[in-house]
């Protein structure tokens, strides 16, 4: 291609440009950990996940054939797909801004990159087929008990198991903790709510809070998240990438932020939906 820069003739701009974009992409994210990665290699864009269903044992009479029990495992299939950000930037912006403008835009890029990652996945959320709360309902312990509880029933182990939700929700969550923020007979997860605004750990589940969850409805709606990590799954294929291309003609660098992955549902039983409705907005 035409006009085409290097890393050589852009080195300075393009190392500063990719160190922002792949510490912020690392730091932003909040679901990449939380949920089940696999990379694709070896030609293609899609990997297939076998899933096995479970096998009991039973008991046998001493001198007893075994009887045959089959293994055919279903499989989920996740395809990747491009997602991208584009700017141009000129000479004259470049050389005459106060600050380091390429780490400017690493950084947007990063969180735009890593924000979609989060969005995608957590969109999964509506797709369980479980669900607790309601369209008017404020989200109370006794529900994320409720949820915890439809995760633990399909045999998971609570290694694994996380809580999201927004932070809109989130209040409805701690003030009901706390007895509407004055709760004389608090325990110990009452207390951190209090002291420091951040849940922890309820029912043995860490609660994480995240605003990369798309509103629903009307109102304060919201659908999140009880899962197991098992339940849904990122594919990544090409992770965060950072190239530039020079227009001689516009005395400007083209920047581009590509990231290629899919997400997909691997296990319904796995993940419960919290659907809630913020009391404050």
């Amino acid at each position: 291609m035409a006009n085409e820069s290097t890393s050589s003739t852009l080195s300075e701009l393009y190392t500063e440009i990719v160190a922002e974009a792949l510490f912020v992409a690392s730091e932003q994210s909040i679901m990449r950990p939380l949920v089940k990665n696999y990379a694709i290699q070896g030609g293609g864009k899609s990997v297939e996940v076998p899933i096995y269903g479970v096998v009991s044992a039973s008991a046998v009479s001493e001198a007893t054939d075994l009887s045959n029990t089959a293994i055919n495992p279903t499989s989920v299939t996740i395809t990747a797909s491009e997602n991208g950000i584009m700017t141009t930037l000129t000479d004259l912006a470049r050389n005459s801004a106060p600050r380091n403008v390429a780490g400017d835009i690493g950084r947007l890029f990063g969180e735009a990159i890593a924000k979609k990652i989060d969005k995608d996945l957590t969109a999964l959320f509506d797709g369980f087929s479980t669900a607790v709360g309601g369209d008017s309902t404020a989200l109370t312990s006794a529900i994320i008990f409720q949820a915890i509880a439809n995760v633990r029933n399909a045999g998971v182990s609570m290694d694994g198991v996380s809580t999201v939700i927004h932070p809109m929700v989130a209040y409805d969550l701690k003030a009901n903790l706390t007895n509407t923020f004055a709760n004389a007979n608090g325990n110990d997860v009452s207390n951190e709510a209090l002291r420091n605004g951040f849940v922890g750990r309820l029912g043995g589940v860490p609660i994480y809070e995240t605003t990369n969850i798309d509103h629903t409805g009307t109102g304060g709606d919201y659908k999140q998240g009880v899962f197991h990590r098992d339940a849904l799954a990122l594919a990544m294929m090409q992770d965060l990438k950072i190239e530039t291309q020079r227009d001689a003609s516009l005395r400007a660098d083209e920047i581009v932020a590509t990231a290629v992955y899919g997400v997909g549902e691997l296990n319904d039983t796995y993940g419960v939906e919290v659907h809630s409705d913020s009391s404050i907005q």
